[in-house]
C-alpha cells in the first residue's frame, strides 16, 4: 500500500509530508494517517512543519469519497472539520510549508496552523466551494472568519475569490512567500524559531487566545452534523 503521509523527526522537528497523488487529496486514510502523525509528534514533542508536494499543498478532499453520497460526504466533512480543529488547538508549534496550490480543505488547513509559508510561481489558493456549487458549512465559515481579513473573508466564502501567492499573503491565507527551492530551507529556520520558544507558554497562550474562537468552531461543527445528519 502507498505511503499517504510521511514522519520524520530531526532536532526536535517534525516534518510530516502528505503524499497521496498529484492532487493530495484528502481522504479517511490520509487524515486517519495525519492525525497519527501529529500523535507521534505530541510524543516527541516536536515542533511540527506539515507539507505537501511540489507544486500542490493539497486540493481539497477526495472527490471520489464526496461523490459516494450525502452521507458519506457529510463523514468526510465532519473528520475534516475535526482535524481542522485539532491544530488550531495543537499544544505545538506547526508551520505549513505549502509548495504550491492549496485549494479548499488544502486552503482550509493553511487556516488553521500557526504560521504558513507559500512559494512563488503561478500556484492557486483559496476557497472555491461556491463556485463548485457547495454551500459553505459553518465550520468553514467560521474558520475563515478567524484568519482571513474581513474585506477577504467576504470575496473569499462568497464570492469563491482564488489568489496567487502574494495575493494569498494579503488575504490571510499565508504569511510569507519564498522562492520554491528555499521553501523546506525557510521551514526549517522558521521551525528553530519557534523552538526557542518556552513550548508550554506557546501551548497555553495559544488555548487562551483561541478559546472563543474554538468554541464557536465547536458549535459550527455541531451544527453541520445535525443538519447534515450525522447526530
Amino acid at each position: 500500500m502507498t505511503q499517504l503521509v510521511d514522519y520524520q523527526l530531526a532536532d526536535g522537528i517534525a516534518t510530516i509530508t502528505i503524499t497521496n497523488g498529484k492532487a493530495n487529496a484528502l481522504s479517511h486514510e490520509v487524515f486517519e494517517a495525519l492525525n497519527q502523525a501529529l500523535d507521534q509528534a505530541e510524543q516527541d514533542k516536536a515542533v511540527v512543519i506539515l507539507a505537501g508536494q511540489a507544486g500542490i499543498f493539497s486540493g481539497g478532499y477526495d472527490l471520489k469519497e464526496m461523490q459516494k453520497g450525502p452521507k458519506e460526504a457529510a463523514a468526510l466533512v465532519n473528520v475534516g472539520s475535526t482535524f481542522t480543529r485539532r491544530l488550531s488547538a495543537f499544544p505545538l508549534p506547526v508551520i505549513a510549508a505549502c509548495g504550491g496550490h492549496a485549494i479548499a480543505k488544502g486552503a482550509f488547513i493553511l487556516l488553521s496552523v500557526d504560521y504558513r509559508l507559500g512559494v512563488e510561481g503561478p500556484f492557486k489558493l483559496g476557497l472555491n466551494e461556491v463556485a463548485i456549487g457547495m454551500t459553505m458549512h459553518h465550520a468553514g465559515i467560521e474558520i475563515a472568519r478567524h484568519r482571513l481579513t474581513p474585506a477577504h473573508f467576504h470575496r473569499s466564502v462568497m464570492n469563491a475569490e482564488i489568489f496567487d501567492p502574494q495575493g494569498a499573503v494579503q488575504a490571510g491565507f499565508l504569511d510569507r512567500v519564498v522562492p520554491a527551492d528555499q521553501l523546506m530551507e525557510q521551514a526549517l529556520a522558521t521551525a528553530n524559531q519557534f523552538r526557542q520558544l518556552n513550548l508550554k507558554a506557546h501551548g497555553q497562550t495559544k488555548l487562551k487566545a483561541r478559546a472563543g474562537y474554538l468554541e464557536t468552531l465547536d458549535n459550527a461543527i455541531a451544527q453541520d452534523n445535525k443538519h447534515l445528519g450525522l447526530m
